[in-house]
């Protein structure tokens, strides 16, 4: 195809730009800029030297036109994206980042009927869609309306540019999520490192007694922690076996007389503190 250099051109430019910063903004920036250069170019060509038959030109406007101007609307919502982007805990930027995802999303359910069109590979419309001067009246698509004129556009080329884009967007965000889901894992495996130099030093049943306590009182994930993760997570700070804490539990339960000795011990234990503290 004629076209095939000035893509592969254009898309090595684009390949070396994506390696030289790491500066997310500038990158977009610049590609916005290579973008509506080639499309520029692209255009000129057309109007100079047109299609030589309708099957020439609905390839054209289905393969090769999208290939460019998908990478505009991926840089130019990339930008945008990122420029409103939270600068603070990982939580909220990943609560941000699944909010835009959503909203991409919208426009796959909106244009649900050519999507599917497009992904099946389906061509008995391609001579509506993708042939200059036509109109589809479903088409529910705006983008990028001040790049649309009749002799470089038909009715759904920027549908395709923009199934294109949104793909890369949603691949990219669900990157960044997943590169912050693991830094706070590493955070909390850091925070858990730290604490592993305590050490219980009382008994494995009293230990046992009050995380059934701590579970049973609501006040850990308004009680629907469980016990193993509880358990586990106890281990590892005090860095102690528990063995089978549900056999213990049970043997908690059946105790002759009181059956929360160390939780009675801790009560008297703090008031004992408090006359003191008091004197």
């Amino acid at each position: 195809m004629k076209y095939q250099d000035l893509i592969s051109e254009f898309e090595a430019k684009l390949e070396a730009l994506e390696t030289c910063t790491e500066d997310i903004l500038y990158r977009a920036e610049t590609g916005i800029a290579y973008t509506e250069r080639w499309i520029k170019t692209l255009r000129e060509e057309v109007v100079r030297h047109g299609f030589g038959s309708v099957q020439e030109e609905i390839f054209f406007f289905k393969h090769i036109k999208p290939q460019i101007f998908s990478k505009l609307i991926y840089y130019s919502k990339l930008f945008n994206i990122e420029s409103k982007r939270p600068r603070s805990s990982s939580k909220f930027q990943i609560k941000y980042l699944n909010n835009q995802i959503d909203k991409l999303q919208v426009f796959f359910n909106d244009n649900l009927e050519f999507y599917h069109y497009y992904r099946r590979g389906a061509t008995s419309l391609d001579e509506q869609y993708f042939v200059r001067g036509k109109s589809d009246l479903r088409s529910t698509t705006d983008f990028f309306n001040f790049y649309i004129d009749e002799k470089f556009s038909t009715c759904q080329d920027g549908t395709v540019a923009a199934i294109m884009a949104y793909d890369m967007l949603i691949v990219y965000l669900q990157q960044e999520i997943e590169k912050l889901e693991n830094y706070k894992d590493n955070q909390n495996t850091n925070l858990m490192k730290q604490s592993s130099r305590l050490f219980w030093t009382g008994n494995k049943t009293d230990l046992i007694e009050l995380i059934y306590a701590l579970q049973s009182s609501g006040a850990i994930n308004s009680g629907t922690a469980d016990i193993k993760e509880m358990a586990t997570l106890f281990e590892q700070i005090f860095n102690i076996d528990l063995g089978n804490y549900y056999h213990t539990f049970i043997e908690i339960r059946a105790r002759k007389g009181s059956r929360t000795k160390f939780l009675d011990r801790l009560q008297e234990s703090l008031l004992k503190r408090f006359k003191e503290s008091d004197t």
